[in-house]
């Protein structure tokens, strides 16, 4: 859903009522807001962590990982990768 609204000489713009009520953003909402590709992008940051919770469903290995296995394997991960930069071998190398 989208409309059209116009930029007031102080670089102000309204976020038409449509918008705000399908975005359920609220009076002093905070946006990050970047330019992409020609285009004005504002992200409204209204959501909690916890909002994303299990967004992105089950993970591909059906297994749930601790914390402590999710920075074990980050830290393996970049390890992994700076090893592969400096030409050494790794390892996933066996």
């Amino acid at each position: 859903m989208g409309s059209f609204t116009t930029m007031t000489s102080k670089g102000q713009i309204t976020i038409p009522s449509d918008v705000r009520d399908e975005l359920q953003l609220l009076p002093g909402t905070r946006f990050y807001v970047a330019a992409r590709d020609g285009q004005v992008v504002a992200i409204p940051r209204n959501k909690k962590l916890m909002d994303f919770a299990g967004i992105l469903g089950k993970p591909p290995t059906g297994e749930n990982l601790t914390v402590e296995e999710m920075r074990d394997a980050i830290g393996q991960a970049a390890a992994d990768d700076d090893a592969r930069i400096m030409g050494e071998p790794t390892e996933r190398d066996g």
